[in-house]
């Protein structure tokens, strides 16, 4: 064995995911099992620029909730387009969280892991919120569900 068969390179660069974005399912509170809403505006609460994450015109089983690494909370509202313009007809959901920068490699760079440490929300239609896994990491894996009074 010579020993430049030994020696690797990195020349595919980074393929994973860089960004730890949590994911966030939607949920009946009567049957527990996934539902899609269609008129419902998922926006950032406090973000600078177009924060608007889900348009009333589509229909979602799932919406990333992305957090700030600035901050240790964050907050987003969950508006119910059917109901018109009108702002009491919305939930809001808070996140407080620690973010924990992580070294992924040479490739990839650092990138920013969350750890949730409580959550709250109003309860126009939100039932509950559950944090399923609270370590946000890279990995697209949905970690937090959302229940939804559906009667």
């Amino acid at each position: 064995i010579s020993i430049g068969a030994l020696c690797s390179c990195a020349t595919d660069g980074c393929s994973e995911n860089q960004s730890s974005i949590p994911l966030a399912g939607f949920y009946s509170s009567e049957t527990g099992e996934s539902i899609a809403l269609s008129e419902l505006e998922v926006y950032g609460l406090g973000a600078t620029g177009d924060s608007l994450l889900t348009q009333a015109s589509e229909t979602n089983k799932q919406v990333y909730l992305p957090f700030r690494s600035s901050s240790n909370n964050v907050a987003f509202c969950f508006h119910y387009a059917e109901y018109g313009d009108n702002t009491l007809y919305t939930d809001t959901i808070w996140f407080d969280y620690e973010s924990m920068p992580y070294f992924a490699s040479e490739e990839c760079g650092a990138m920013y892991r969350y750890k949730i440490t409580s959550t709250r929300h109003t309860d126009l239609l939100i039932d509950s919120v559950v944090v399923v896994e609270p370590e946000i990491t890279n990995i697209d894996v949905e970690r937090i569900k959302i229940y939804f009074t559906t009667d």
